[in-house]
């Protein structure tokens, strides 16, 4: 008897011929029967880098041609510091021996005076504000006719001296005569754009929060190619910038590039035949 059972169940278990689940479940249950585990061969899965494996993939970082050797040059031609911003920029418009409250103060009051405006203005109107001790409460205190009359001729006086008002107000009330410490909180005070707000950040706090962006900054920039498309906007431009610059180069570039554009790099009729990167510049006019 123990043969023929044997000879049948050898029989059921032969490749090709399928059991019920319940006769299965039988037979895996009778003593002595070996269980016939399958073995699932394992599949090795190619991924495509960055697809599964826990890696990211790598992209090349972008970055302009001849781009460091241009920054070289640049450096090159600024090297005397005699650009308007460099004598009267708003590093030069505060009071240095101030409290650092009131220097803050000073430093974001004359950013708002330089939007449209010259630097030569405004330097001149800081230093009429200054002889009158240049505070939030003494601002607070003044009129806006005498404001205008001491801030004239600043590009858009008129709105500037309203926003100064407001913006003043609000620095007494919210932030207890001190500006804010952040991007975010600055861009929010009346008067006060993106290009304000970095170098309020780079000159009042010591911090390098983007790159400060103003039509020089912005017009070299896309002349040089620095962008990967052409920008419109400032802010554009800042944001393709920090794409790719290094960030220990954030605070130098506004500084460098503004004054190239004041003395070379000109909006109009720029003076390539002056510029040592007229080999390597793509809008350069040669001869």
């Amino acid at each position: 008897c123990h043969r023929a059972l044997r000879g049948v169940e050898a029989s059921l278990l032969r490749p090709g011929i399928s059991l019920p689940s319940r006769a299965g479940s039988q037979i895996q249950g009778t003593p002595g029967i070996p269980r016939q585990g399958r073995r699932r061969k394992s599949l090795a899965i190619a991924y495509e880098p960055g697809q599964g494996d826990g890696t990211e993939p790598r992209r090349a970082r972008w970055e302009p041609r001849d781009w460091r050797e241009q920054l070289q040059r640049i450096r090159e031609m600024r090297r005397s510091r005699d650009a308007p911003v460099d004598e009267m920029g708003v590093q030069k418009c505060y009071d240095s021996s101030a409290p650092p409250q009131v220097m803050r103060y000073q430093v974001l009051l004359a950013l708002m005076l330089s939007s449209q405006t010259k630097d030569q203005v405004t330097s001149a109107a800081m230093l009429r504000l200054r002889r009158r001790g240049l505070t939030v409460d003494s601002v607070l205190q003044m009129d806006e006719e005498t404001l205008g009359q001491i801030i004239y001729p600043v590009g858009f006086w008129r709105n500037k001296v309203k926003y100064i008002k407001q913006t003043t107000a609000i620095l007494k009330e919210k932030y207890g005569g001190d500006i804010p410490s952040t991007v975010e909180e600055l861009v929010q005070l009346p008067g006060v754009g993106p290009k304000m707000a970095h170098l309020a950040m780079h000159i009042a706090w010591d911090s390098v929060a983007g790159i400060a962006v103003d039509t020089h900054v912005h017009r070299i920039s896309n002349r040089l190619k620095w962008v990967k498309k052409e920008t419109k906007y400032p802010e554009e431009t800042r944001v393709a910038l920090e794409e790719w610059l290094p960030r220990d180069l954030w605070k130098e570039i506004n500084w460098l590039l503004v004054g190239f554009g004041q003395q070379t790099c000109l909006p109009v009729n720029p003076r390539c035949s002056q510029c040592l990167n007229q080999d390597i510049c793509p809008a350069a006019k040669r001869p």
